[in-house]
């Protein structure tokens, strides 16, 4: 299937600005990804949300990418993108390149152009390095899960 920009509606929100029904759709959908689909018990309420801007992106009424921009220092000396979400139904149309892509541009309107770090699972790295990533670090084990440190500069 084919992602129809048109039909995708974002926002940026902080965390205070959120309404209850865009906090627990993204809270989740979060869960639904991190915890049940990937049979990954973590802590993901990790004080960090109220620090970051939430870029969501919704198709029709249904929440179906997040990311969440960090700003620099809170993470990493650089700014990050984490938290990285297409939801089940939304794979395989290009919403997962798309998300990275207004991630990437929010991060720059946010905090100003400069270095941007991720945690990436392993077997995502091909992704992340077709939108200018590269491999900074050495495999490590997060929640049972093999995770890279990747980095993207402001000119790649």
């Amino acid at each position: 299937m084919k992602l129809d920009i048109s039909s995708l509606r974002q926002y940026i929100r902080l965390f205070d600005a959120f309404n209850p029904y865009e906090l627990y759709a993204l809270l989740r959908l979060r869960s639904e990804v991190f915890v049940v689909e990937q049979n990954c018990a973590y802590l993901d309420a990790d004080n960090k949300d109220q620090l970051c801007h939430h870029l969501l992106i919704y198709q029709d009424e249904t929440l179906a990418a997040y990311a969440r921009l960090v700003p620099p220092g809170i993470s990493y000396r650089e700014m990050s993108i984490g938290r990285i979400i297409t939801s089940k139904l939304a794979r395989g149309t290009g919403l997962g390149k798309e998300l990275m892509k207004r991630s990437i541009q929010a991060c720059y309107e946010l905090f100003g152009e400069g270095p941007i770090r991720i945690a990436a699972q392993v077997y995502a790295t091909p992704f992340y390095e077709s939108l200018g990533f590269v491999v900074d670090g050495e495999v490590y084990d997060e929640d049972g899960i093999d995770h890279i440190e990747m980095i993207k500069k402001v000119d790649a």
